[in-house]
């Protein structure tokens, strides 16, 4: 294919957690989704945008997603225009390398941590570094002042779940010569997030989606805060109706529902430390965990093995077969059932 560019034609994909076609069939633990629906109000709004006969459909959504942009705002405590929406905070990732990383210029981010930003990088046709943790969850042999144009920062990590406290992250913003992104996509299970650092640190950008503790993984929705410089960017090279009027109802609907939230989260958190004290006096380690999933490694630290135990019970969680990671799994938080039933073959798997 000469057509393509070299970095196109050489480079790998992003390879998603495993789909089944019939998943009423499965337990699904694979892909961090919530377990729950999201709140009653999103369900209320996409049908009050449809109407009695879906004509709304028929014409173009706003395309700055003004009212999504607003409400994101004041449940944050920023003005309007420190605020982006996007189609899933992947779309956002993208966009700021692409903003911010030129052809040959480097990008980085901990290992492990979300490998798409590799994929992205790629894409870009920029250089990627990565950095490991130390025992102590902090990032091993990061520099006094690191020169790339990005920083990726998951916080918490996926997919080990460990949060980075606000204290470090302020620290590694003043070590970055470019933009850190602190990738928040899990914070609402965590007990501190870096919004306030947007206004401390000029070069601090938050990410969120709406897919893990909204419930709105179906909807693709995410957003980013950060100084309105960068907002301003970042809306230039956005696709211009990147999301639809569903998806604007449902964003909405789903941010002013705070109490919802909070209860969905309590739940999840509450099932994810009895999960876990579950699988520790099965002789599993397990990770602390700041999100909606558990890292555990086997007694055997045969994460393989256990994963393809499961999957012949019509489970699925998520293995690595990065040597880092292929001693355990990540195991999604489901319902309190779902979890029992994963224990159940757990204990016969052995």
């Amino acid at each position: 294919m000469t057509y393509l560019r070299k970095n196109i034609a050489e480079m790998a994909g992003y390879v998603p957690g495993f789909q089944p076609e019939n998943e009423a069939e499965w337990i699904k633990l694979n892909t961090n989704e919530n377990p729950y629906p999201p709140s009653p109000k999103v369900r209320e709004a996409i049908l009050a945008e449809l109407g009695s006969d879906g004509g709304n459909l028929r014409k173009y959504p706003d395309a700055a997603s003004r009212e999504f942009r607003r409400v994101a705002a004041e449940l944050y405590g920023f003005d309007a225009d420190w605020v982006i929406s996007a189609n899933g905070s992947d779309e956002l990732l993208n966009n700021l390398i692409r903003a911010c990383a030129g052809e040959g210029e480097e990008i980085a981010y901990v290992h492990p941590s979300y490998s798409y930003y590799a994929t992205l990088a790629a894409i870009q046709g920029a250089k990627v570094k990565t950095f490991g943790l130390t025992e102590a969850g902090r990032i091993a042999d990061f520099p006094a002042r690191y020169p790339g144009k990005i920083f990726f920062l998951t916080s918490p990590n996926a997919p080990l779940g460990i949060a980075f406290d606000k204290a470090y992250i302020r620290e590694l913003a003043g070590r970055c010569a470019g933009i850190l992104v602190v990738d928040e996509a899990y914070a609402d299970f965590a007990e501190e997030n870096a919004l306030e650092l947007v206004r401390e640190c000029r070069n601090v950008v938050v990410t969120r989606t709406l897919s893990k503790s909204y419930s709105l993984a179906g909807m693709r929705l995410g957003l980013a805060v950060a100084r309105p410089e960068m907002i301003a960017a970042l809306d230039k090279i956005r696709d211009h109706y990147h999301l639809d009027r569903l998806a604007l109802v449902a964003a909405s609907a789903a941010l002013r529902d705070q109490n919802y939230l909070r209860e969905m989260v309590a739940k999840i958190c509450s099932t994810r430390g009895r999960f876990a004290a579950v699988l520790e006096s099965l002789g599993y380690q397990v990770l602390d965990s700041c999100a909606n999933y558990v890292f555990a490694a086997p007694p055997d630290r045969d994460g393989k093995r256990v994963y393809e135990a499961l999957f012949q019970r019509r489970i699925l969680v998520r293995h690595f077969s990065d040597p880092l990671l292929a001693h355990g799994l990540r195991i999604s938080i489901g319902t309190d059932e779902e979890m029992d039933q994963a224990l159940a073959a757990l204990r016969e798997i052995g």
